[in-house]
């Protein structure tokens, strides 16, 4: 435990002196979505430096949130989060359904990442809805972006995790969608609506007529797009006693 905290016996204090160091909730999210390995859960934290990662990982482990697994054959290395870290996935979940409702979109929107949008859309797609027994290959393109970081290609296969490549994987691609970085963030978070985005020309598709028409089916909106109401105290609770020491 951190000798930085807040010297306080009050449980509240002592979860933010666990949940608190920067990047901590950030790295269980992504581990609750799935990713093991150490550079896919970097993918998934892309403004966190590899060194300020393994020291938080290390420092996740000693406080109980992450189990490291090493594999003695292969020497591949995993990180698992732990039953006590689980117990707070629907509570970070309801925080950030919180901050959906409540912080102002040009906010949230203000500092914007094609490659973690497209990295956290990738694992999203409904690979149901695309054409069965082929894989679909479709092209984002960011025409504002610098060269290197515009074009993005997601490769779904039936029954497969949907692979997302940086670099041209050689595939024919079956439907190109070009995209203000915005707007298409904007829609998959739920801000605006993706057929009024594409209404507007801000992001436009062009190619295999059946995915174009499919795009709401496979392109699933982010767990945040339709947020749960919010919990209210029982009325007959005063609201000062809610949280106790």
């Amino acid at each position: 435990m951190s000798h930085d905290g807040y010297n306080q016996f009050c449980p509240v204090a002592k979860a933010c002196e666990v949940l608190e160091p920067r990047w901590t909730l950030l790295l269980l999210c992504e581990m609750w979505s799935g990713s093991t390995r150490f550079n896919e859960i970097r993918r998934g934290v892309p403004g966190m430096s590899p060194t300020l990662m393994s020291k938080r990982l290390k420092e996740m482990e000693q406080r109980g949130l992450v189990t490291r697994f090493e594999n003695a054959a292969t020497g591949d290395i995993t990180y698992r989060t732990t039953k006590m870290a689980d117990e707070l996935e629907q509570i970070v979940y309801a925080l950030g359904n919180w901050a959906h409702r409540n912080v102002d979109k040009d906010v949230t929107l203000e500092h914007l990442d094609a490659r973690l949008l497209m990295w956290n859309m990738r694992r999203k797609v409904d690979t149901t809805t695309l054409p069965r027994g082929r894989k679909s290959v479709i092209q984002f393109i960011f025409p504002e972006l610098a060269a290197a970081e515009r074009n993005y290609w997601l490769i779904a296969r039936p029954g497969a995790p949907t692979d997302l490549c940086l670099i041209d994987p050689g595939h024919d691609v079956d439907l190109y969608i070009t995209a203000d970085l915005r707007a298409l963030t904007s829609a998959w978070m739920g801000f605006s609506s993706l057929q009024g985005e594409i209404s507007r020309d801000r992001i436009t598709l062009i190619g295999d007529p059946d995915i174009a028409a499919r795009i709401a089916d496979w392109m699933v909106l982010s767990s945040y797009a339709c947020p749960k109401p919010a919990v209210r105290a029982p009325s007959s609770v005063p609201a000062a006693v809610q949280i106790r020491h």
